[in-house]
């Protein structure tokens, strides 16, 4: 038991540290327009299929944290939230990413438990963590600031807040969900293995 946990500890801090290495470097937040694709949500969902819902949770944590450090940091987008209400802001980036990384776990469980091929949970819980990252972000977003002139002014179109919502991250979410099933899917399917056969081989 003891052994598990301090390995678990290991890949938990493996991951954070790739986490601090793109989100300071250009490789964590790629910029497109206002908002920025993120590849942060791929560790986020690889460490809630291996270590569960709770390393899901503390690994959506860092992700929110360097989320809203970015807001100080250059984001002029972020830095335009914080200075209407830094409260919500960091509503808008820690709870939402920590929750995702939450319940990334949770569905994983939940589905590998119906999982006949026990390989499609990885892909599928991939592509649902990038897409909840992105759910839950916007809908923050759109609830705290969507009145605010800064957002409607992005919305030249004049259209709903749920329509507007949908066209100001349908870029960032149709490239990151992919990418997210796909490296974060693939990622953890394959540690998973390595895991077990390294347990097999120290049983014998």
């Amino acid at each position: 038991m003891k052994k598990n946990k301090t390995l678990e500890m290991v890949q938990l801090a493996v991951l954070i540290a790739i986490m601090l290495i793109l989100a300071f470097t250009p490789l964590g937040y790629l910029r497109i327009g206002p908002l920025a694709i993120s590849l942060m949500t791929i560790p986020v969902v690889i460490g809630a299929m291996i270590l569960g819902p709770a390393g899901g949770a503390v690994l959506g944590l860092v992700f929110g944290l360097t989320s809203f450090y970015q807001c100080f940091a250059g984001d002029t987008f972020g830095a335009a939230l914080v200075a209407m209400n830094p409260f919500f802001t960091f509503l808008v980036c820690i709870p939402t990413r920590t929750l995702m990384g939450w319940l990334s776990g949770v569905i994983f469980k939940a589905l590998w438990k119906i999982d006949k091929t026990k390989t499609v949970t990885y892909f599928v819980t991939g592509l649902l963590g990038a897409f909840m990252n992105t759910l839950f972000f916007m809908s923050t977003l759109m609830i705290c600031f969507g009145h605010t002139e800064y957002l409607q002014s992005m919305n030249a179109t004049g259209a709903n807040l749920f329509m507007f919502a949908v066209a100001f991250c349908g870029i960032n979410g149709a490239l990151e969900m992919p990418m997210s099933c796909v490296v974060g899917g693939g990622v953890a399917k394959a540690v998973s293995v390595a895991l077990k056969k390294n347990a097999a081989t120290e049983e014998k």
